[in-house]
């Protein structure tokens, strides 16, 4: 059984497939506590769920006549046998894609099949979370992939600069940059990346943070 927080469909707002309409799947529960969390609720030990089993969500899923599945939390690679929700899904067709917080191993997940889309955080500094995370996730990316970096400060984008070089991310998967909400302007990501001639990451907003009011759910 797995422990749903929210089930809804919307559109992506982060990731290479932002903007495009997806079913959202968000679990309960997070190993890490990051500063500037936007569904730190669904992370509360007492928080409300309902249990589903894999047949029932991807029964639902396929319900909306939506390709795009997003899986997230919350943590969703801490649900026991997501791996099954995974399959049940990729059987119906979906393109399942799922945000995850760096500080889980990805290889069980990456030999899935089918194989899933990942959207990684790398945690930076102003997070807190910095030392939860595990590179050696990097060699599990593939093109399809994106890591994230949250920046809030001139730091995290210089650290999050270092690692980007450090990987050579940009020659594994997409590269988004994006500013945690209320902390510091797009402009200056802008202006970071066109110091550096970085030409190989793009700056990603929350495009439902913009859409819809920033503390809705749901959406």
């Amino acid at each position: 059984m797995f422990r749903v927080v929210e089930r809804f469909v919307s559109i992506n707002g982060e990731g290479a497939a932002a903007g495009e309409l997806a079913v959202f799947l968000r679990f309960a529960g997070c190993d890490l506590q990051c500063s500037y969390c936007d569904t730190a609720w669904a992370n509360r030990p007492d928080v409300p769920v309902t249990l589903y089993t894999a047949e029932e969500l991807a029964d639902w899923a396929e319900s909306t006549g939506i390709h795009n599945v997003l899986l997230t939390g919350g943590e969703p690679l801490l649900q026991p046998e997501i791996g099954t929700l995974i399959g049940k899904l990729g059987e119906k067709g979906h393109r399942v894609e799922i945000e995850t917080n760096g500080s889980v191993p990805l290889a069980p997940f990456a030999a899935c099949v089918p194989r899933p889309v990942f959207t990684m955080d790398y945690k930076l500094p102003g997070s807190g979370m910095e030392h939860a995370m595990l590179t050696e996730n990097f060699r599990y990316l593939q093109p399809q992939d994106a890591v994230k970096f949250v920046c809030g400060s001139r730091e995290d984008l210089e650290r999050a600069r270092r690692i980007l070089r450090q990987f050579s991310l940009d020659k594994l998967c997409h590269v988004f940059f994006s500013p945690v909400f209320g902390s510091i302007e797009p402009v200056e990501i802008v202006q970071f990346m066109m110091e550096h001639r970085m030409d190989h990451v793009r700056v990603q907003l929350q495009l439902h943070k913009y859409i819809w009011h920033p503390d809705t759910r749901g959406v």
